[in-house]
């Protein structure tokens, strides 16, 4: 459906299919590192956009329907430098053993209409009187998506029906569009816009992973596709893959039916929908995270009052990064600044197994695999957004912005709100679990 309605999006697949075979090639079996082949080629994310709270729930019950559940908060309202007044999650499985077999994730933003910062009263009552008036999802969609979520899921034929319907409620709508009306909302913001001034919803984008990003962006550049001008995230550097690596190619022009004032039906262009590609790295604990945002903060400040392109920054970045960041993943689980399973290798040397995580990799009985980030990062995310926006909106900030945080999105959504890092923690707790029953050791295995 996305391939239809965006077609340079199946360019940016077939590149990131031949980048992945390229370095497959080139790398052997320490390219599935982060992952199988199998699993890299069928990855995707999609983002979606949406209105109200009742909206969102919405969104929870089909994506609930399908095992994917809430994982983290994203205030885009403070990681943009534009206006972007949304809250987000990521709706994906959490299971080790489901995301493995099926990874997919969708970022998903929801409008803060009540911020003032960016809508004033009378704005929040015609947008809400808007939103409220319009139907995302119909009934039968949600009543499938109940069923599925209450029974473990459906049988054939109900199956097929719900993959229909939840399609087709993400599809492109050919409605017209009220010009003035889209108008004065992008006036404040072009997201904003894109989710309040049209009558559904759609994808705004479908992202899929390639294992070498800049070679990616080199060769869509290539082709003569207008990419956006940085690589968000981390940067290019010598040491271990960390987080996240986005980039995109810009917003395009695409025919939309407009309703003038008039009464008119006119048909023009909206830009609004882009094709992002992502390279995964190691996920990293709250220690890891936290030297992430030190250093993208050195970063600003280096470079507060120049003018670089974005291989200078990189550059910048890359020094920043090698003066501060293992350059080794075993560096790494030493310092407890990324996560990891942990493995016995079936050695057994004389000594007695010791009960401490970095005697027993020193000594051989244990080895350690990275767990792949799965989830997003707030500037990242907003960084991709700003660089397709038709314009930065306005922002009064002379105005308190209005609260929502991670416990009314939970709210919101009517079911828990998964934490990142107590994911990744779980996960490398049963390894551990798993190691010490293997060697027979007596006690819990203590992390360095």
């Amino acid at each position: 459906m996305y391939g239809t309605e965006v077609p340079a999006y199946n360019t940016l697949v077939d590149v990131a299919q031949e980048v992945n075979r390229d370095v497959l090639e080139r790398m052997g079996a320490d390219a599935e590192r982060l992952g199988s082949i199998d699993r890299v080629t069928a990855e995707r994310h999609g983002a979606i956009r949406v209105g109200t709270p009742a909206e969102m729930a919405q969104v929870a019950r089909v994506f609930g329907a399908m095992g994917m559940y809430p994982v983290g908060y994203y205030d885009l309202r403070e990681a943009a430098g534009s206006s972007v007044p949304v809250v987000s999650t990521a709706f994906r499985p959490v299971d080790e053993a489901e995301l493995a077999a099926n990874p997919f994730r969708v970022f998903t933003s929801m409008l803060v209409t009540g911020d003032r910062r960016f809508f004033d009263e009378d704005l929040e009552r015609r947008l809400g009187e808007f939103l409220g008036a319009r139907r995302l999802f119909p009934p039968r969609l949600l009543e499938l998506a109940d069923r599925a979520e209450a029974e473990g899921g459906l049988d054939d034929q109900a199956a097929e029906e719900f993959l229909t319907l939840a399609t087709a409620a993400f599809e492109l709508s050919r409605e017209p569009v009220s010009r003035s009306w889209y108008a004065e909302l992008e006036r404040v913001s072009s997201v904003a816009a894109d989710i309040g001034g049209v009558p559904s919803t759609h994808v705004n984008h479908l992202t899929p992973r390639v294992l070498d990003i800049d070679a990616l962006y080199a060769r869509m550049s290539e082709r003569g596709v207008t990419m956006i001008d940085a690589i968000q995230g981390p940067p290019r550097w010598n040491g271990p893959d960390l987080l996240l690596r986005q980039t995109s190619f810009r917003a395009l022009a695409e025919p939309r039916v407009f309703r003038e004032d008039d009464g008119r039906i006119v048909e023009d262009d909206l830009r609004v929908r882009f094709g992002e590609v992502e390279a995964r790295g190691i996920a990293v604990t709250p220690a890891g995270r936290a030297l992430y945002d030190d250093l993208s903060a050195e970063l600003d400040a280096a470079l507060a009052d120049r003018r670089v392109t974005a291989e200078e920054r990189n550059a910048v970045a890359a020094r920043l990064w090698e003066g501060r960041v293992p350059s080794t993943e075993a560096e790494l689980v030493a310092g407890d600044l990324a996560y990891f399973t942990f493995h016995t290798t079936g050695a057994r040397p004389a000594s007695t197994p010791p009960a401490d995580l970095a005697g027993l990799l020193a000594e051989g009985w244990v080895t350690a695999r990275p767990i792949v980030y799965e989830d997003f990062l707030p500037r990242s995310a907003a960084g991709i957004f700003q660089s397709n926006l038709t314009s930065d909106g306005s922002k009064d900030v002379t105005r308190a912005g209005a609260e929502f945080g991670a416990e009314a999105l939970a709210g919101v959504l009517g079911r828990p709100l998964h934490d990142p890092y107590e994911l990744y923690a779980s996960i490398r707790a049963a390894s551990l679990t798993r190691v010490r029953d293997e060697l027979g050791l007596d006690r819990a295995i203590a992390l360095p």
